[in-house]
């Protein structure tokens, strides 16, 4: 059996549609029972959605097709059970709320982040018969493809693993960050693994234009999937993720020590902290050993710890004890 046809050869026009529809269907259930802890869920699990749709249109089950669908079915369903079960248990969850209140944004993501598997399992790129392409599986880019989201995969859900512990304990340390496993080595490890895993799902599919022979158009298309790691990248460093933690987190431990209700037992919280951001790598996990004696324009640059994520204790600081008060 053919691949199927569906409104373009590269499917972007279903997803989008599919994506539409899906998460049309979540805010109205959201809506209707006036209970929001799905919204993340249906995230997640669009990603699972586009990628069994696409593969089954698709219908040409090459391995790398194959193989690149499963890692994202299993990233899928990880980070949406995970988010469920966090927000059913804490009930509160932070890592999509800016974007999960404005509903284009919200959906962009998730059809943007998907291209790099949507244009791969599309006619365009798999149906061989009209201009086609499926090298041998095992390129030097599936390998490092699927390295790189196993790495990234592993990171991701390990960090998300201990840090739910940490928030869980009973009795949490007020003046101490998290700052056990891999959240000693990186501030923000399941941000850096989802990262990771998106730049090697692009990597993977990326082989019937760099080893195979595809027109024109459908190598672009697969090189301009490069969108879904640089919109990841682009989102969790500079929209709903470390700039939401970083600024917050700090506020709240320089309060400790300077705020209004500030008590004696926490005089070093502050300073404590500071020393731990000097120690601790923002995103890109590093042993504290070797980061904390680097040049600071070093971590500014090259390890993205951007002036823009950090507290400044003379207007930031002065602003957030007048809010306090």
């Amino acid at each position: 059996m053919s691949p199927a046809h569906v409104l373009d050869r590269y499917y972007l026009s279903l997803t989008l549609l599919v994506t539409i529809g899906y998460q049309l269907c979540g805010f109205a259930i959201a809506w209707t029972l006036q209970f929001d802890k799905i919204t993340d869920f249906t995230g997640g699990s669009n990603f699972f959605l586009l990628a069994l749709l696409t593969l089954l249109a698709g219908n040409t089950y090459h391995t790398r097709n194959l193989v690149s669908s499963i890692l994202v079915m299993v990233w899928a369903s990880r980070i949406a059970g995970f988010l469920l079960f966090r927000v059913l248990k804490m009930g509160s969850d932070t890592r999509f709320d800016k974007i999960r209140s404005h509903f284009w944004k919200f959906l962009g993501q998730i059809w943007t982040v998907s291209l790099p598997l949507t244009i791969l399992n599309s006619p365009a790129i798999s149906e061989i018969s009209t201009g086609g392409s499926n090298p041998k599986f095992g390129t030097s880019r599936d390998i490092a493809g699927i390295v790189l989201w196993v790495i990234g995969y592993l990171i991701e859900s390990v960090g998300d693993a201990q840090k739910y512990h940490y928030k869980s304990q009973k009795l949490i340390p007020k003046g101490q960050p998290t700052n056990k496993g891999l959240w000693k080595w990186s501030r923000h490890p399941p941000y850096f693994g989802e990262i990771m895993c998106w730049w090697g799902i692009w990597i993977l599919c990326l082989s019937p234009t760099t080893n195979g022979h595809l027109p024109s158009a459908s190598r672009s298309a697969q090189y301009g999937a490069i969108m879904s790691p640089i919109f990841t990248t682009l989102l969790l460093m500079f929209g709903s993720g470390i700039p939401t933690a970083e600024k917050p987190t700090a506020k709240k431990f320089y309060l400790l020590s300077h705020g209004p209700n500030a008590e004696d037992r926490d005089a070093n919280v502050w300073t404590e902290y500071k020393a731990y951001l000097r120690k601790t790598s923002v995103l890109i996990p590093i042993p504290p050993g070797f980061y904390r004696p680097l040049p600071t324009i070093l971590k500014r640059t090259l390890l993205f710890d951007l002036p823009m994520y950090q507290f400044n204790e003379a207007t930031d600081g002065a602003a957030a004890i007048e809010a306090s008060r």
